[in-house]
């Protein structure tokens, strides 16, 4: 994106849109900031007692005849579902937004096997149609344009439409129509697990999750284990909360709780509930004292929204499935520091994250958290020599200048080499310019003056 003059414009124009609607909103709180506190406190309690909360949904659910299950990883998690697939003879499956999936790479392991998987959630059908992952964690479409829109469904479906936003949702939804009543198992997510009365609540604004969790004999929701909350009154903070944060509306259009398969006397529902909670190295940054509030999150895109690095970069730079600040923040806990450690250096450290985040995590700060403890490990063998040959460059003037001089006679060399593999700063030079040395240095130009 970083090259791409119009997708960048394309992006800052539709952030811009939401900041405006989401300070319409946040005005209309008699205090904001107090809300905030609430729900931070909310989450701490939650996630200090986290072994309590979950055991406590879990035996509710279970008594109405939900199934869950515990995954260590997203493996387990994984191969659940698939087992459960195939001892149910399912042949096709929707899916409602879930990032949680995506975390686990469930799409492409049940494609894999042959299963016909199709999201229900519009941005998400358009990524999915587009072969590429979500751009946001609220907005999964919010880089295509309209044409662009248009385009993949004349490529992918076959439609002759215009781009107007109503005959291309008119598309999407005649398809999906046809697979809520074909589908022999609906997947969703969980915005919050609710551990006094046993229930997941699905939070979203195009009713598709609903029917996706009603309409197929089988449903099966994936949960990280951080998204339980202790009461069903938290969720008059929460969800008001998440809406105003995240998309810029006082609440979203559809709010569900869901608490087990269809009961005794009820005319809808899926005949299996199966809850999947997923840890997946989540108890490992539970387990740092320091860094634990970042479990708080609710999965808004607040950060995102605000943060000038995702703004001029853009999603799919940062190659994982939480992107912006708070991805930042948490994939190198997830996924491993050394190898995701580049993320948390991807920032501006103005702290605008911390300041929108609507349950105060401290996530400017957990990002130099993140570098200190990446600095802190054992780096790979020539990062040690790169920045012990920086220490020493830096701490003697001569040394220093010396530097200068050699790279101002070298860097004509570049030029010929730039963008090949021969080029040493090559991973810059793919998407960046390499600035001029200037003739003359500061420490030249001053002298001159005196």
């Amino acid at each position: 994106m970083s090259q791409d003059l119009t997708h960048r414009a394309v992006i800052k124009k539709a952030l811009g849109a939401y900041e405006i609607k989401r300070d319409e909103n946040r005005s209309k709180y008699l205090n904001w900031q107090e809300a905030r506190q609430a729900a931070s406190e909310i989450k701490w309690e939650a996630v200090n007692h986290l072994d309590h909360y979950l055991l406590e949904m879990t035996k509710n659910l279970e008594a109405r005849g939900t199934k869950v299950f515990w995954a260590s990883n997203a493996e387990e998690a994984r191969q659940y579902v698939i087992s459960l697939a195939v001892e149910k003879k399912v042949k096709s499956i929707i899916k409602s937004k879930t990032m949680t999936s995506e975390e686990i790479h469930l799409n492409g392991a049940l494609e894999k096997l042959g299963y016909d998987v199709v999201e229900s959630d519009l941005g998400e059908y358009i990524v999915q149609l587009n072969e590429e992952p979500p751009y946001h964690l609220v907005f999964p479409a919010m880089h295509l344009t309209r044409g662009q829109i248009k385009e993949i469904f004349k490529r992918k479906l076959g439609s002759d439409t215009s781009d107007l936003p109503e005959e291309l949702t008119m598309v999407a939804r005649n398809i999906m129509r046809q697979k809520y009543l074909t589908a022999d198992m609906g997947i969703s997510g969980a915005n919050f697990g609710i551990a006094e009365t046993g229930m997941i609540s699905i939070t979203e604004n195009e009713g598709n999750a609903r029917l996706t969790t009603s309409f197929p004999k089988i449903h099966v929701s994936l949960m990280g284990i951080e998204k339980v909350i202790p009461k069903l009154g938290d969720l008059a903070i929460l969800l008001p909360l998440l809406a105003t944060a995240g998309a810029g509306q006082q609440i979203t259009c559809y709010n569900t709780m869901i608490g087990g398969p269809r009961q005794p006397g009820e005319c809808d529902g899926p005949e299996e509930f199966h809850l999947v909670l997923i840890d997946n190295r989540r108890t490992e940054l539970l387990a740092d004292a320091e860094q634990r509030d970042a479990l708080h999150c609710i999965r808004c895109g607040a950060c995102l929204n605000v943060c000038p690095i995702f703004k001029n970069s853009g999603g799919h730079s940062y190659g994982t499935t939480y992107q912006g600040p708070i991805g930042s923040v948490i994939t190198p806990h997830l996924r491993g520091l050394q190898d995701w450690k580049h993320l948390s250096s991807a920032s501006s450290l103005c702290g605008s994250c911390t300041e929108v985040c609507p349950v105060k995590i401290d996530i400017h700060h957990h990002l130099l958290h993140n570098r200190r403890n990446a600095a802190t490990q054992m780096p790979v063998w020539w990062e040690r020599i790169a920045f012990k040959g920086f220490s020493i460059a830096t701490a003697n003037p001569a040394l220093f200048q010396l530097g200068i001089k050699i790279a101002r006679v070298f860097q004509p060399l570049h030029f010929l080499v730039k963008g090949t593999l021969f080029d040493p700063v090559r991973a810059w030079t793919q998407t960046r310019d390499l600035p001029n040395i200037p003739a003359k240095s500061f420490r030249q130009q001053w002298k001159s003056k005196q």
